[in-house]
């Protein structure tokens, strides 16, 4: 592992030594049966519940323990070194209250914010639709208020931790007319009448993870769980979407360098013509490449969390966060890749965790807005910062 850091404290340096050391015995032994059977990773998180490690992910208000973006990062980066998809439990509650916190009335964050703190319950975020994934303004969901309750009508597709959370974060248009402007927020429970799971996608990465489609089959919501304001939901959204792409940023450079430990111990230990397969200069230079690219994923991830730890929420912390997720997430697909190649016939077995770290890497390509979309937020972002020297 790069001893290259981003001018981490000491601080900084020894909780990563502790999140390192936990992941190693407490996730690591569990993760290739995790993959295998498709299963949620109850035993991975509840570890990671009693280890602490969860509440450090949210602020001190909500009683937690931290919740910088940083240590966000760190959390996820350590857990997806060894485990993808415990990783992915983690991050997805955080971003499912991420609009509550910000937003969500007293009331509403004093009932539902503890438990999620403290992992007793788990939250998912419901944005795409089957036919609104990068054009969220095309949602279909609806929401019509009825006296003090809103009724909502509609399907979520892509949801992460579907049916395993007990709360989502679900956009719904308020004003069918509006566009994007007719999208709100809102916290519903999975106990009440019309809420369900509809099916499962069986995927090829992320296998720990459950992803399914939500049916909101006219489920009543009190008022009170409307988050902030009728029609500032797309913004909410897109506000919760800049905070976490740097975490999947992190995610992907945890999934890489997990992909570089392991292939640089097997070029170590396995000899073909009488030489460490180590010691052959192309193989050296596969290594090098994969190690600057990861470290260079690294400094951007942790360059957007320190942004927003600043307390930017403008369009220069929106293009960090973009850039962070792009290059880190190609960065993973190529490094795993690699690792995979490194490790030749045996990379493509299920014996050695590289295959996973292959199949895991892709999706970070994919969501919290595909690679194409980032390329677009950041082409507009810097488009829009030259605009102003005119």
């Amino acid at each position: 592992m790069s001893d290259a850091r981003f001018q981490l404290s000491e601080e900084y340096e020894e909780f990563r030594g502790a999140l390192r050391r936990f992941a190693d015995k407490e996730i690591a032994p569990l993760a290739a049966a995790v993959d295998e059977r498709e299963e949620y990773p109850a035993a991975s998180f509840e570890a990671v519940r009693e280890s602490g490690f969860l509440a450090a992910l949210y602020p001190p208000e909500h009683g937690g323990e931290d919740g910088s973006a940083l240590v966000y990062a760190l959390v996820v980066e350590e857990l997806a070194r060894v485990c993808a998809s415990t990783s992915l439990t983690v991050l997805i509650s955080r971003l499912g209250v991420t609009a509550l916190m910000a937003h969500g009335t007293a009331d509403a964050q004093s009932r539902y914010l503890p438990p999620i703190v403290s992992g007793d319950w788990q939250a998912s975020y419901c944005l795409s639709e089957p036919d609104a994934g990068s054009d969220v303004a095309a949602m279909t969901t609806r929401a019509t208020r009825d006296g003090d309750d809103y009724v909502l009508h509609g399907r979520k597709a892509w949801v992460t931790n579907a049916g395993i959370s007990d709360l989502y974060t679900v956009f719904a248009k308020t004003d069918p007319e509006a566009g994007h402007r007719g999208i709100s927020a809102f916290v519903v429970e999975k106990t009440w009448p019309g809420f369900g799971v509809a099916k499962y996608e069986r995927k090829m990465g992320m296998r720990g993870s459950p992803t399914g489609e939500i049916v909101l089959d006219d489920v009543p919501v009190p008022a009170t769980n409307l988050i902030g304001e009728e029609g500032r939901g797309f913004h909410y959204a897109l506000a919760a979407l800049d905070r976490s792409r740097p975490i999947v940023g992190a995610q992907a450079v945890g999934i890489a360098q997990g992909a570089l430990d392991t292939a640089a111990r097997y070029v170590t230990e396995r000899r073909q013509f009488a030489s460490r397969v180590a010691d052959f200069q192309g193989i050296q230079f596969m290594l090098a490449d994969m190690a600057t690219q990861i470290e260079a994923a690294r400094l951007l991830v942790y360059a957007a969390c320190a942004r927003l730890d600043a307390g930017d929420d403008g369009p220069a912390a929106s293009r960090a966060s973009a850039m962070a997720k792009l290059f880190a997430s190609d960065t993973a697909m190529k490094v795993t890749t690699d690792a995979v190649q490194l490790l030749g016939g045996a990379g493509y077995t299920r014996e050695f965790p590289v295959e996973r770290m292959m199949r895991d890497a892709k999706v970070t390509q994919i969501y919290e807005g595909t690679n194409q979309i980032q390329r677009i937020v950041i082409a507009r972002r810097l488009l829009e910062e030259y605009a102003t020297f005119d």
